[in-house]
């Protein structure tokens, strides 16, 4: 057997290295190579949950491995990081457009994938903080659809609503089911006087959505809503927790009726509500696996007038 020549491959190797830094290949490798180094110690380079695109795609890939997701705290804190598009709001723009399958235009869908959780006929004193409490434990945010007496009766709960970044809404000044159908001048009155309320105890804030007492909607009430910036706001699902069904019964019309763009109506007051309040200890953890649970955007104020009309803040619209 011949003598093996240990010295071809290095000659071999060394001519090959030699070619390439002729043509600047080696430094634009040791380039990128620095430049990924960098990277993964700023931890840019590769998100950890997630399983790289080739590894799925490989022939070679397991096909018993377990997909890698991110902690669902991890995952609602991104999505909540993310700015949303924010829609100017004030006379005769409210947040959301009309609904064509609502009753006279009244939103009954988010309009986007996220399922809104609406509390009707609040604050009360009992029920409230005990809700409040649970939206706090499960990093959720609501819609709280606010009567002008309660409003005025307990200004603290109003302020604690708006401390957790919940949305409001006006609910009329006591209930009256008829409302919409008292002639225009009542309605406007009822709900400027509820939204005096509700700003009586948080000056400044937003309130961008008038949802009529029973559903009883007619083309007035909704127009002159509109006319003061706010969206009519109706439901998707509606597990009739003012007929007090108990928690079981409600939480199973929420989980199972729940999809994109759902609203869903519940109460925090009006009666005994206890059940609603147990049912969110499982309408929360099962409805916020599945959906994204936020509550509907209040909008933002118009810009100035500067010749233009300038977006001033981020996401605006």
């Amino acid at each position: 057997m011949g003598q093996v020549n240990d010295e071809a491959p290095v000659k071999r190797r060394d001519a090959v290295l030699a070619w390439l830094r002729g043509r600047a290949v080696v430094p634009a490798v040791l380039a990128v190579a620095a430049i990924l180094t960098g990277a993964y110690s700023l931890g840019l380079a590769v998100d950890p949950y997630v399983a790289p695109a080739s590894t799925a795609a490989s022939p070679s890939a397991s096909a018993t491995a377990t997909p890698v997701t991110k902690p669902a705290a991890q995952e609602r804190a991104r999505r909540n990081s993310e700015p949303m598009a924010q829609p100017i709001t004030g006379p005769n723009r409210p947040p959301l457009p009309e609904d064509r399958n609502g009753p006279f235009g009244s939103r009954m869908t988010t309009g986007m994938s996220y399922v809104a959780l609406t509390f009707d006929d609040g604050p009360d004193p009992n029920y409230t903080p005990q809700a409040l409490a649970l939206l706090r434990r499960y990093e959720v945010r609501a819609t709280f659809c606010l009567v002008g007496e309660n409003a005025r009766r307990y200004p603290h709960l109003v302020r604690a609503i708006v401390a957790d970044g919940h949305t409001l809404c006006n609910h009329s000044w006591n209930h009256d089911f008829a409302l919409g159908a008292r002639g225009r001048t009542v309605i406007e009155n009822d709900l400027r006087r509820t939204n005096e309320a509700i700003l009586a105890a948080v000056p400044g804030e937003k309130i961008s959505y008038f949802r009529h007492p029973g559903g009883n909607w007619t083309p007035g009430a909704v127009a002159v809503a509109r006319e003061m910036g706010m969206t009519s706001l109706h439901w998707t699902v509606d597990p009739q927790d003012w007929t007090v069904p108990g928690a079981g019964s409600i939480a199973a019309t929420v989980n199972a009726g729940a999809h994109p763009g759902a609203i869903v109506l519940l109460h925090d007051a009006g009666g005994n509500r206890q059940g609603t309040v147990n049912a969110l200890r499982s309408i929360l953890p099962n409805v916020g696996r599945r959906f994204l649970l936020e509550a509907l955007p209040a909008g933002i104020d118009q810009p100035p007038r500067f010749g233009l009309e300038l977006p001033l803040h981020p996401g605006q619209i």
